[in-house]
């Protein structure tokens, strides 16, 4: 590949040294962050033997205009360095956890004489104790009204002298304790935090054994009032364990990861093992993960989730064996305050079936997702109406197509076609154009011939409904009623003239999606429309803009395979074009060809005795 001047006088400066590599295009943004054990060697790669490079690598290359780099101290320092960085800046082409806000988590305030419990997305070095972090805030709410009826805990902002002639209102319907009458001691109520800490960290029989003592003492006593709350206390607990599904006899604390993956995401299901037990799960969405290894969204999940978890247990199972196993782990134990920890990735027994099982809940978690937004109307709804008010449309679109350009290099050039009718993908209609007058790398060019093609389709379709009523091709035969361009002012510019030429601009509304910033490019508009970052309509159009992207890059990989198995059968002498796609045609797949008998190549139309020798021959 060709490297600019500019670029190349930074990789003959790069120290042999371990560190930390920031990408950064022609604005001066971070595309993307990386850490070396030598950063000579590892940002070098990048430029070389770009065949081997991932579509995504590819991409991210072709952004590059500067370099920046931190050089430290060890292996260790450049992966908390690395993960620093990408939480700050949050690069482009970095794997990433999808949600960008900080999670919730249940905060104890120990460090008072009457602990409160908050519900914070911050961790501080201030005394108190975190649990989390939770998916949802409504999950952490859940949880905490499940608390308050078992250890009903104080949650006025009254201060607590235990000098007030009277209660609140919770303490009369048993959801307080009522420290603030000395009801309560204070020690007591100290006592019973910490049973709460115990009990979120799934630490429960110590605290069922001490309840079950306190009530036979307090019925021995005659204290039949005190014996009955602690029985009831005793029951809510057992009815809570009772749901926690024992997966092990091993007292191991672990959590266990698991993967799955969809076309453009990655879900991590995580369990929560303790004393044995299944006392919670959480899933989390990976964005950034096409193209990439498992191991590698395993790992940058590991680092981003437990760079900011309360609690690491002394051991994770993992479904692969990460590249970074050994530094991953070292961090962890650090993370551990020293303490012993083991990262391992289990091959049969109890531990695989919990991996294994995990697994299973991803995918599901995926699919229960995915179906959630095809059917909930409400959303489509909102997100189409957003759309409608924030392009200035007549009405909501109801029919939507998306378009993007896939190539290696400038070769072997695929457009794409998506079509979304009422917020949910119509993939019956999707569509490809192999691009057919483009030479080289022109995705301008590529959009128009792709767009005015698939306008003469239109043109096709109506002149044949109207004088034969012959069948036609749902896929062209209506008009959108909106078409996004993935890319910014210059692609949108081209899809305008396509619908000048068609007198199309007064019927179908066209706008421009730019990446870097999810800029909404509109024709004869010199501003861009940014939607807010909670819109359900930005998540259409990023939905729909992925969409096309994934539908692009999968034409262009069939292409580029066909392409591939096109070229060696034509070395053979006698293998032209038509005999080459009988051969694919009958055997489906190169290696099959190859493994093959002279007698069943020979019954491939065209494929003679000496064709089939040849073929043979070439294969070996």
């Amino acid at each position: 590949m060709e490297i600019s001047p500019k670029i190349q006088g930074i990789l003959e400066t790069l120290p042999n040294k371990p560190g930390c590599y920031l990408m950064k295009n022609a604005d001066d943004k971070i595309i993307y962050v990386g850490k070396a054990i030598n950063l000579r060697h590892r940002v070098r790669s990048y430029f070389q033997n770009s065949v081997k490079h991932t579509v995504k690598t590819r991409q991210m290359v072709s952004h590059i205009d500067h370099i920046d780099w931190i050089v430290v101290e060890s292996e260790l320092e450049a992966l908390i360095l690395e993960m620093n960085l990408i939480k700050k800046n949050r690069p482009q082409y970095n794997i990433q956890l999808k949600d960008d806000k900080r999670y919730p988590y249940i905060k104890i305030e120990f460090q008072n004489p009457y602990p409160r419990i908050l519900v914070t997305r911050q961790m501080v070095q201030d005394g108190s104790r975190y649990f989390g972090p939770y998916t949802s805030v409504w999950a952490v709410h859940q949880t905490l009204d499940l608390l308050r009826r078992i250890f009903p805990y104080l949650t006025c902002d009254r201060e607590i002298t235990g000098q007030d002639s009277r209660p609140c209102l919770y303490y009369d319907i048993k959801l307080c304790s009522g420290p603030c009458i000395n009801a309560i001691s204070q020690a007591d109520y100290y006592a019973m935090m910490e049973d709460i800490a115990s009990f979120l960290e799934g630490k429960t029989a110590d605290i069922v054994n001490r309840l079950q003592k306190q009530m036979s003492d307090a019925a021995e006593n005659l204290n039949f009032e005190r014996a009955a709350a602690l029985r009831d206390q005793i029951q809510a607990i057992d009815r809570v364990v009772e749901k926690q599904k024992i997966v092990s006899n091993d007292d191991t604390d672990s959590d266990v990861i698991a993967i799955a993956r969809s076309e453009k995401e990655a879900c991590i299901q995580l369990f929560y093992i303790r004393n044995g037990k299944l006392i919670g799960q959480e899933y989390f969405i990976m964005k950034g993960t096409e193209d990439e290894a498992d191991q590698e969204v395993v790992s940058e999940f590991i680092k981003q989730f437990y760079s900011d978890a309360a609690t690491i247990p002394p051991q994770m199972l993992l479904p692969v064996e990460l590249e970074e196993h050994r530094i991953i782990q070292q961090w962890l134990r650090q993370q551990r305050g020293g303490k012993k920890f083991t990262l391992k990735v289990p091959k049969t027994g109890n531990e695989k079936d919990l991996v294994n099982m995990a697994a299973e809940n991803a995918i599901e978690t995926l699919r229960a997702l995915k179906t959630q937004w095809e059917n909930d109307t409400n959303k489509q709804s909102e997100a189409l109406t957003e759309l409608q008010s924030a392009l200035q449309l007549p009405e909501p679109p109801n029919r939507i197509e998306c378009y993007d350009i896939s190539n290696t290099q400038g070769t072997l050039s695929v457009g794409s076609m998506v079509v979304f009718e009422q917020g949910v993908p119509k993939k019956n209609l999707y569509r490809r154009f192999n691009i057919k007058t483009v030479e080289g790398p022109n995705d301008f060019d590529s959009m128009t011939e792709v767009l005015t093609r698939r306008m003469k389709r239109w043109q096709s379709a109506s002149e044949k409904d109207n004088k034969t009523g012959g069948k036609i091709d749902p896929s062209f035969s209506v008009l959108p009623d909106l078409i996004i361009i993935d890319g910014g002012k210059g692609q949108l510019g081209r899809a305008v003239e396509v619908l000048k030429d068609f007198d199309l601009l007064d019927r179908v509304h066209v706008v421009g999606l730019a990446k870097r910033e999810e800029e909404i490019f509109m024709p004869f508009h010199s501003d861009p429309i940014i939607l807010p970052r909670n819109s359900e309509g930005l998540y259409l159009v990023q939905r729909i803009r992925d969409e096309a992207h994934r539908f692009a890059i999968t034409a262009h990989r069939g292409r580029r395979t066909k392409e591939g198995l096109a070229s060696q059968l034509e070395k053979i002498p006698g293998i032209g074009p038509v005999k080459r796609k009988a051969l694919l045609k009958k055997f489906g797949s190169i290696d099959v060809i190859a493994a093959a008998s002279k007698e069943e190549l020979m019954l491939t139309d065209g494929i003679t005795s000496s064709l089939a020798d040849a073929i043979r021959d070439y294969f070996g």
